[in-house]
């Protein structure tokens, strides 16, 4: 298990592609195909994801809803993603459309999700999120001035960057699974750098890599990383 967890966080943290996670292997003595390295991230990549996303803080009550064109196979898709104002994803959803029907099923998904509701909803001036808002959330806030929505739109880089690692997503599903996967895993890693002494982020790192150990049920990975 503890080969299998790092192999994982090696190609979820890093911009790495399967056989860049196999070359890295035999330095520490083991043999892996790139393909049985694939099949780990599949079978156990989710798992640990909801391992971490059960640990989270419940979201505060800003969300920032936002989707990215994708191209799946040369079809135009769109991956909707909600943040709350701390910066943490609150769900992944790949869909055809990005009409009010769509709007209202990720509005819906992500209530019950997060089994929360939020205080206000930033979003774009899209009109299709306002139409599903105020079917879905009558309640709830919705503001959608020039600029407020960035936190979203900025959450889309780092899978916008491992998109271009993977040259694209081959299917839906890929495209549902990794990012989904990706936006839970890999942020506790990388924390912001710029706001935080030396020592601050080598214990944030020691914290991130225990719950990582519990998470996966193996210890000892950052004497392997």
């Amino acid at each position: 298990m503890e080969i299998i967890a790092h192999c994982g966080w090696r190609y979820v943290r890093f911009p790495l592609s399967f056989r860049g996670v196999e070359e890295l292997r035999p330095g520490r003595g083991v043999l892996v195909s790139h393909e049985t390295v694939r099949r780990w991230c599949a079978t156990f990549g989710q798992t640990y994801a909801d391992g971490l996303r059960r640990r989270r803080p419940r979201p505060c009550g800003k969300w920032h809803p936002d989707e990215a064109l994708i191209k799946i196979g040369g079809k135009r898709k769109y991956l909707g993603r909600a943040a709350d104002a701390d910066g943490t994803v609150l769900d992944i959803l790949v869909q055809s459309r990005r009409d009010r029907a769509a709007a209202r099923h990720f509005f819906r998904k992500l209530l019950k999700k997060t089994c929360s509701v939020p205080r206000v909803v930033v979003a774009d001036k899209l009109r299709s999120y306002r139409a599903a808002h105020r079917e879905v959330m009558p309640a709830v806030a919705h503001r959608s001035p020039k600029g407020l929505n960035n936190r979203a739109e900025n959450s889309h880089r780092p899978t916008r960057q491992r998109e271009r690692a993977r040259k694209g997503f081959r299917s839906v599903g890929g495209a549902q699974r990794f990012p989904a996967a990706f936006s839970r895993i890999s942020p506790p890693f990388r924390p912001r750098r710029h706001p935080m002494t030396a020592a601050d982020h080598r214990a944030e790192t020691i914290i991130c890599f225990a719950i990582w150990d519990q998470i996966t049920g193996v210890a000892g990975l950052p004497a392997v990383a």
